[in-house]
């Protein structure tokens, strides 16, 4: 304030009020630009500008949801299984899935495999019968 300001310099406000007032403004004018300067230059700096308009409309989309946004618990155990075994659920499913479709897939050439031994095993009776045959 200007009383504070004057006190600390008692002797030249008591010359000279004016001079003190003036001077008062100028310092008090020169020390907002500062100020502002400084407080641009971060700004620049940091690219707050952006930073700050992202916000702002992470609040605005915020404002449309229902459900609390998630807070971390302070327990990271707690904080890690909240965030994975949705992830790890949806992960096993699918895995399950997989392996339904190998274990398909497995059944099929097996069954292949089988009709083809049995089809060697009844070429190779036809070989023996005209083999006796043969001879």
């Amino acid at each position: 304030s200007y009383q504070r300001f004057a006190n600390c310099y008692r002797c030249f406000y008591k010359l000279q009020p004016e001079v003190t007032r003036s001077i008062y403004e100028q310092f008090i004018s020169q020390l907002q630009t500062s100020i502002k300067e400084e407080i641009q230059e971060v700004k620049d700096e940091g690219n707050l500008e952006a930073l700050f308009h992202s916000l702002d409309k992470i609040v605005e989309e915020a404002k449309n949801q229902e459900e609390p946004a998630w807070r971390p618990s302070g327990i990271p155990e707690e904080d890690v299984r909240s965030a994975m075994v949705p992830y790890l659920l949806k992960h096993r499913s699918y895995l399950r899935k997989v392996l339904k479709e190998k274990e398909e897939e497995n059944r099929k050439v097996a069954e292949s495999v089988l009709a083809g031994r049995d089809r060697i095993a009844e070429l190779q009776q036809l070989i023996q019968a005209r083999k006796h045959a043969w001879q």
